[in-house]
């Protein structure tokens, strides 16, 4: 988040207040990839939508900068599909994905996501400027 390449939040956060936002109240939950006592990646899942569009999922995920390119948010993104799939969903949708983020859309696309629209400039890039976000999304 502190990068501002990735996550539409807001990097002067505490910790308090990014734990307030990604640790939802169920149906959702909170998934973490670790090593030992080192947390090398989260997830979060639930509803995309309450009430008739609960049946899509949606779904958001961090890797450690330190962690990335070791297969941590693969396999966090097969866990939530299974869970997602588990739990019923019919889909699964990402609003808001920087489209930037080219080795992350690689891994979504290659675990069967399409990118359904972009909405131009909706993201500040701390470095590149405006770039858009994704609409992705995958059958379940």
């Amino acid at each position: 988040v502190a990068a501002g390449d990735t996550y539409a939040y807001d990097p002067d956060w505490s910790s308090e207040q990014a734990r307030g936002v990604w640790v939802e109240a169920s149906p959702s939950k909170t998934f973490l990839a670790c090593d030992g006592p080192r947390v090398l990646g989260t997830a979060k899942m639930g509803p995309n939508r309450p009430g008739p569009g609960s049946h899509v999922a949606t779904a958001s995920f961090m890797v450690a900068k330190d962690a990335r390119g070791r297969g941590v948010g693969r396999a966090l993104g097969e866990y939530v599909l299974a869970q997602a799939r588990q739990q019923g969903y019919a889909a699964m949708q990402f609003n808001a994905f920087v489209e930037s983020n080219h080795a992350a859309v690689r891994l979504w696309r290659a675990l069967g996501f399409q990118i359904i629209g972009t909405v131009p400039e909706a993201f500040e890039h701390l470095t590149l400027g405006r770039v858009g976000f994704h609409i992705m999304h995958c059958r379940l």
